[in-house]
């Protein structure tokens, strides 16, 4: 049986940013499932994320993009069901680390001036900088509903450190984007090294799975095979 595969989301965006992608994975037979997490805390995405694994009937191949890279890190752990995980353009903490800890090692070269908080705390990318930080290789008309639709996250997520590193113990692969504005692709390789992750570069923005989803979904169909050759 071929394992299930669960996208999960980064910040500014939910289940749909996959949508280009699910199609291709489901024509080849994968059961696909997309995460919505709430974007509230960490620890909250870890614990729907997690739902959504014990959900699966048999293995799992865990996906996640940028943010969500530390969620799947932690949601992963406890899980016999979690085969491998692949990070698109996505952060792999080590226990204790944060993804804002991360980033001050390796800053990006946009995102930081084009975050808007609201009155709560929430961060957005500004409407005016949306596509040139986050999807310049995405065509305007495409990111200017990205930008309408972006989903906030709670800056406080960007502060918590992961509890596990399951990365230490569950096969990785990693898609490092070379021309990322949102997260820098030298941390994106440094991480990528760190974790001993099977590494894809692709040339494309933070959302090579809106401007490149052939590709992503390769790399994704090929963690599922090297999963399944091992049953």
């Amino acid at each position: 049986m071929k394992p299930s595969i669960v996208l999960v989301h980064g910040a500014f965006s939910d289940g749909s940013s996959w949508n280009a992608v699910i199609p291709i994975l489901e024509k080849d037979g994968f059961t696909v499932t997309a995460v919505q997490n709430p974007l509230r805390s960490l620890a909250e995405d870890v614990a729907t994320t997690k739902r959504v694994i014990e959900a699966q009937k048999g293995d799992v191949v865990l996906v996640g993009h940028s943010y969500a890279g530390a969620v799947i890190t932690d949601a992963a752990a406890g899980s016999s069901k979690v085969k491998a995980l692949v990070y698109v353009a996505a952060f792999a903490p080590d226990v204790g680390e944060s993804v804002g800890g991360l980033i001050e090692k390796f800053p990006p070269t946009d995102l930081s001036s084009a975050l808007a908080p609201d009155s709560a705390g929430f961060l957005y990318i500004n409407r005016t900088k949306f596509r040139e930080v986050f999807a310049h290789d995405v065509s305007e008309d495409q990111t200017s509903i990205m930008a309408a639709t972006q989903k906030p996250i709670a800056a406080t997520a960007f502060g918590e450190p992961v509890t596990t590193a399951t990365w230490k113990n569950i096969p990785s692969w990693y898609i490092v984007c070379t021309q990322d504005r949102a997260a820098n692709p030298e941390l994106e390789r440094f991480m990528a090294k760190r974790i001993k992750a099977q590494t894809t570069e692709i040339k494309a923005s933070h959302v090579p799975f809106i401007s490149q989803p052939e590709a992503v979904a390769g790399v994704i169909k090929a963690a599922a095979v090297a999963v399944q050759s091992k049953a």
